[in-house]
């Protein structure tokens, strides 16, 4: 299988993950009606699964922008970025997205929107102030890359969709020490109660578990299809060594938005916050990219 086909299979899959979240979330809402004896949970959870997702689609961009405090970058201000930013995209055969600036330190990136006439790429303050032309190049052909890939509208929506399980998760929890759904006879109030624990606990884990098996293989993509892109691997090794070096962490991202950076943003280093990553090791990466 080359590059291309495994782009066009990458583009199938987004919209099957994208109902598989859509069934984790009604199957969840099935359980805790059973658990609690109560068919309006069911109800709920399928207009919130809906509606989460027909939210994500049409304005998750504008609200993983508006969370990180991205500002639209001014052309005057920003010419070179906005050039590069536009060579790239007509190199890459996509419209040229809007162009924010973070106002952060720390050195990195992300792209966002449902599809190529709508999207966004977004650098921080730090990032332009590190890298040099040829590594600015890679990181923004690896977020076009995402764009092409149709990664941005994959990786929005999961973001808002793992929050939702979660959220749903601990509220369906509450509601067993809050007194509600006692219609079911009280002496399985215990085993219902360890039921209800043990799915409240598992439920954002494996929620998070489909997201990491997501955005891991989706970063090694957008890495070869930038490279590819600029025919210079280097440039974008070259970036994710400073950008993996730097200890900064970004002042508004948070574990549910860290895997739409190109660089994790979380600077954790303990084993298991690496194993619960949303990015592959950066290592492994400027490892491919230097033997293409």
């Amino acid at each position: 299988m080359t590059l291309y086909t495994q782009v066009e299979t990458n583009k199938r899959k987004t919209f099957f993950y994208i109902f598989l979240f859509l069934v984790f979330i009604i199957f969840l809402g099935w359980i805790f009606s059973w658990i609690y004896d109560s068919q309006i949970i069911l109800y709920i959870a399928v207009v919130i699964s809906i509606s989460q997702a027909l939210s994500s689609y049409y304005i998750g961009d504008r609200i993983a922008l508006a969370i990180s405090h991205a500002v639209p970058a001014k052309r005057e201000e920003y010419t070179e970025l906005h050039r590069l930013v536009e060579n790239l995209a007509l190199t890459a055969g996509l419209p040229k997205p809007d162009v924010y600036i973070i106002p952060d330190d720390a050195p990195n990136a992300f792209a966002t929107g449902r599809d190529p006439k709508h999207a966004s790429v977004a650098v921080t303050r730090g990032l332009l102030n590190i890298l040099e032309k040829k590594e600015l190049e890679g990181v923004i052909s690896h977020e076009l890359a995402h764009i092409g890939n149709r990664d941005s509208l994959l990786m929005v929506v999961v973001v808002v969709l793992v929050g939702v399980i979660s959220i749903l998760s601990d509220f369906f929890l509450r509601m067993r020490f809050w007194g509600l759904g006692d219609s079911r006879d009280r002496s399985s109030s215990v085993p219902i109660l360890i039921i209800a624990l043990a799915i409240s606990i598992l439920a954002p884990i494996a929620a998070v578990l489909i997201q990491l098996a997501i955005s891991r293989k989706r970063e090694f993509m957008a890495d070869a299809s930038g490279a590819l892109l600029t025919r210079y691997p280097q440039g974008l090794a070259d970036a994710l060594k400073k950008l993996s070096s730097d200890k900064r962490q970004i002042k508004y991202a948070n574990d549910s938005t860290s895997l739409l950076y190109i660089s994790n943003p979380m600077k954790r280093k303990s084993w298991i916050s690496n194993l619960f990553s949303t990015h592959p090791p950066a290592e492994e990466r400027i490892a491919l990219l230097e033997k293409m």
